[in-house]
């Protein structure tokens, strides 16, 4: 007798039981889907929505974490909820905080990739999260995840450069990046139309005019980036399509791994350098 699992697999790329000699998966037809490399841990990070999207939340995580234990005595621990468990901005610059004094002072253009990965307070970062998990899944399921995670990063960029050039000194936050998946979003319900189009146009505009009223009450809300942002992702959302207009191609998956990999290297950057001046 056979055993099953020894001939049969998850496909890498749409999660379903295919046969592990497959030339193509019957479902999503990804080429050779039973080759070990595409099966690895990792690379399936880029498939699995609910891993992706963890992945990405505890990236964030962390990063709050090293930025509070940078400089533990900095750290704001007042009754303020916007403020409690604040980082200083001294670690937050040198983990690569962006804005006009670190760009300008310090020439750090990378910084635009890296401060969508650091957050001011607990409260910021656990508002962002959330918002993530709210938008995202919707995004990946309409543009495939290659695109939404390409959405994030080049909003983020946008958003934090628009910013630069309103002259914000000093900025931080994944918001930017979000505001672009609201951006995708919005483009993606207004072009498909229909009733399924229309409400997702109307449900992702309540958020938009719920984070530009939020930015108009709340004190040190940086308005550019959220708008920065999310004109980037209806930009990206128009030049890159979704999946109902036009079907996943390579150039998308290799642009998002090259987001992937060029984040993931800033990052490492960011927290080398830091660790280095701060306690060595």
């Amino acid at each position: 007798m056979t055993d099953s699992r020894k001939t049969s697999q998850l496909c890498p790329n749409c999660r379903r039981l295919i046969s592990r000699d497959e030339p193509f998966c019957p479902y999503c037809g990804i080429r050779t889907p039973g080759v070990w490399w595409k099966n690895h841990a990792f690379l399936r990070l880029f498939h699995d929505q609910d891993l992706f999207l963890t992945g990405l939340s505890g990236l964030n995580i962390a990063l709050f974490v090293l930025s509070l234990l940078m400089n533990p005595r900095g750290m704001s621990m007042g009754m303020n909820p916007f403020g409690f468990l604040s980082p200083d901005n001294r670690s937050l610059l040198l983990l690569g905080a962006t804005g006009t004094m670190p760009i300008d002072g310090l020439h750090r253009w990378w910084s635009l990739v890296s401060a969508s990965y650091l957050h001011g307070s607990l409260l910021h970062l656990v508002f962002n999260l959330i918002a993530l998990r709210q938008i995202g899944p919707l995004v990946i399921q309409e543009y495939g995840l290659p695109r939404m995670f390409t959405i994030y990063t080049l909003g983020g960029i946008g958003g934090f450069l628009l910013s630069y050039l309103a002259g914000v000194p000093f900025t931080i936050g994944a918001s930017a990046a979000v505001c672009a998946l609201i951006g995708a979003a919005l483009y993606y319900g207004k072009s498909r139309g229909g009733s399924y189009g229309q409400q997702v146009y109307q449900q992702i505009g309540g958020w938009a005019i719920g984070i530009f009223v939020f930015g108009l009450l709340v004190p040190g809300i940086n308005n550019w980036a959220h708008g920065g942002g999310m004109a980037t992702g209806i930009l990206c959302g128009l030049l890159l399509g979704y999946q109902e207009n036009r079907r996943e191609l390579l150039s998308h998956r290799l642009l998002g791994g090259a987001c992937a990999g060029g984040t993931l290297l800033i990052l490492l950057w960011g927290v080398a350098t830091s660790v280095i001046y701060r306690f060595f």
